[in-house]
């Protein structure tokens, strides 16, 4: 059976994975990009369109960062990752954070409340919006790709769900130098997680920390 894969999902040292207030112009609150700072600096995210000042690095973040895409055939996202708008859709005019043509180049499924009509993006990336639990949308995002891995994209929530169901075979997280104070949690409600994975953590010279979980026995 295919894998489900977390990757480059940053937390700060309090356990915040986003701030709080997401808006059109903040999509992590008030942390701004302070979590994603240490990936700005990689290749990888320098071909995804982000932008840096300096030369891209090509170290042990770039490593990292770059295993988030092979093998993997379908994303599963919270709405909140889709976009800052809540509730019903006032219309279909909002595509994602992601321009003409999002970064995944697969089929991404959407969880949310409020469903919406599939949107067909360029370069391969198809929006499925589904109100679903997430052993349902498992099943659903399977069926799309068949054998290749499932990626769990975020936000938070969404990661924090998967792993209460423990539905979660391969997590990277990224320890980062900082403390927010405020925002969402990633950790609550998951005491004893650590039971369930082989953890490694490899510290980088940009100052994070790259913890890897590997489930420990099979589904």
């Amino acid at each position: 059976m295919s894998l489900v894969r977390v990757h480059n999902f940053s937390v700060s040292l309090d356990g915040f994975g986003t701030g709080e207030g997401q808006e059109l112009d903040a999509p992590f609150g008030h942390a701004g990009s302070r979590l994603l700072e240490w990936a700005i600096a990689t290749r990888t995210f320098r071909e995804m369109g982000l932008h840096g000042e300096s030369a891209a690095s090509f170290g042990v973040d770039d490593a990292f960062a770059s295993a988030w895409g092979p093998g993997i055939g379908v994303e599963i996202m919270g709405r909140n990752k889709f976009g800052p708008v809540r509730g019903p859709w006032e219309d279909e005019e909002w595509k994602g954070w992601w321009g003409d043509n999002p970064v995944f180049h697969t089929p991404v499924v959407v969880l949310t409340h409020h469903p919406r009509p599939m949107l067909v993006m360029d370069g391969g990336t198809t929006f499925h919006f589904v109100d679903s639990d997430p052993v349902s949308a498992l099943e659903q995002a399977r069926a799309l790709v068949g054998d290749r891995d499932v990626r769990v994209g975020g936000g938070v929530s969404t990661v924090r769900q998967f792993l209460e169901a423990d539905l979660i075979d391969h997590m990277h997280i990224v320890l980062v130098p900082i403390v927010l104070g405020r925002g969402e949690r990633l950790w609550d409600g998951l005491e004893g997680l650590e039971q369930r994975f082989d953890i490694e953590a490899t510290p980088s010279p940009s100052g994070v920390v790259h913890l890897v979980f590997t489930r420990r026995t099979a589904r």
